[in-house]
């Protein structure tokens, strides 16, 4: 499967992929702050208007992880 993602949408998921590996960090300095922007991103990403049309299901989540992971920071 080949999807095409919008920027917005990678560019959060992005800052999710930072945010969690900063908390993934050992003793992560504002965990507080860490957290919370993790539970905001979560939110965001899961509610995007991107995954209300059909055919953008489990699978277009799980390829936007990966691909995003793959291309490292951005």
């Amino acid at each position: 499967m080949s999807v095409s993602f919008p920027d917005e949408l990678v560019q959060l998921q992005a800052a999710w992929n930072r945010t969690y590996d900063a908390l993934a960090a050992p003793r992560p300095a504002g965990q507080t702050v860490l957290r919370r922007r993790l539970l905001t991103l979560s939110v965001r990403l899961w509610w995007h208007p991107f995954w209300s049309y059909p055919g953008r299901g489990p699978g277009a989540r799980v390829e936007l992880r990966n691909r995003v992971r793959s291309w490292g920071a951005l």
